[in-house]
């Protein structure tokens, strides 16, 4: 199994919203209440940018989710098993774990999470079905979707095809 370069890491690949609802619902439901206090992201420091192919660790009051896009459909949510103070060893690329490096997420450090909502793809494409994970606070939210093979970030409130599915 492809670990992303980040040791002892183990995604778990789902497919469905109705998988990652029965394996995780429970755990993302916990997160409400709970203040983010750090958001970490793999950094390519030779392009110094955003090396979106690794997961994106949330850290809410030391509960770490982490969450990872792969292929069209793939999504791994995993729990408190990446330690960012480890080096990430990817041949051909300089990594590291950076906190916070995009605009809009140092914004949301400190903020109580108010819900969780699971974003389900309804457009008739490849990506029908694909499930993101968006995290709701007071005025704002972060999603972490997939970006065909890797994950992107949207500060945005769901697009016109994301049927979006609350957990809270």
């Amino acid at each position: 199994m492809f670990d992303f370069g980040i040791g002892g890491y183990q995604p778990t690949w789902l497919n469905r919203r109705s998988d990652v609802v029965r394996e995780h619902a429970h755990r993302l439901r916990g997160l409400v209440g709970r203040t983010l206090t750090r958001v970490w992201m793999v950094w390519d420091r030779q392009a110094d940018e955003w090396f979106c192919d690794c997961p994106v660790l949330f850290d809410f009051e030391s509960e770490q989710v982490e969450i990872n896009h792969h292929k069209f459909d793939d999504l791994s949510l995993t729990w408190n098993t990446i330690d960012p103070s480890c080096p990430v060893r990817w041949p051909d690329f300089d990594l590291q774990w950076r906190t916070e490096p995009l605009p809009g997420l140092h914004a949301l450090r400190g903020q109580s999470l108010k819900g969780v909502e699971l974003l389900e793809w309804a457009g008739r494409d490849l990506a029908q079905g694909n499930v993101d994970v968006s995290f709701v606070f007071d005025a704002s939210r972060v999603t972490v979707f997939n970006a065909l093979d890797e994950n992107g970030l949207s500060f945005a409130l769901p697009d016109r095809y994301q049927r979006p599915h609350p957990l809270y």
